[in-house]
């Protein structure tokens, strides 16, 4: 998903893990929701796709305890509840925003999907014919400009770094 715009319209959002250690807070960006496909969101969320909201960074407050965290790759990590193991956000590191799960979420009926990512792993058996945009991993502009970047670094030579 993109960087978030200032000036869009937001609202707060609640939510946490399954067993309640980990709770936030936090104001999710308006039409700033979307299906993701890609093989790591498949395994993170043991799902044949994951559902994530974006959220300002600068607005996320960790209630209780915080998540664990695992780099998911050279680009990204994602926090989980340590205890019980709910899947919660998925972040490039420096980034404006932080996407939340939605199904973390305490009404996760709040937000409603505007995209699909990550379509180069869709399942075949999967049809969601809801008719929103569609973009292979590789075609996000915030997921190029990273790669670039450690890819200059040295960080990275090709490939997946979702």
């Amino acid at each position: 998903m993109a960087e978030a715009e200032r000036g869009a319209e937001s609202s707060w959002v609640t939510g946490g893990c399954q067993c309640g250690r980990v709770r936030y807070r936090a104001e999710a960006v308006a039409g700033r929701t979307g299906y993701c496909h890609c093989r790591k969101c498949q395994r993170a969320f043991g799902n044949v796709f994951a559902v994530l909201t974006s959220v300002r960074r600068e607005s996320l407050e960790w209630r209780g305890g915080e998540p664990t965290y695992f780099a998911s790759s050279p680009l990204a990590r994602r926090g989980f509840c340590g205890a019980c193991g709910t899947p919660l956000t998925f972040e490039y590191p420096g980034s404006d925003v932080v996407e939340v799960a939605v199904g973390s979420m305490d009404d996760p009926g709040v937000v409603r999907p505007a995209s699909h990512s990550g379509i180069e792993s869709q399942v075949a058996w999967l049809v969601l014919d809801d008719g929103l945009p569609r973009r292979r991993t590789e075609d996000d502009p915030a997921y190029r400009a990273r790669l670039s970047a450690l890819q200059a670094d040295g960080g990275v030579a090709s490939g997946r770094g979702d």
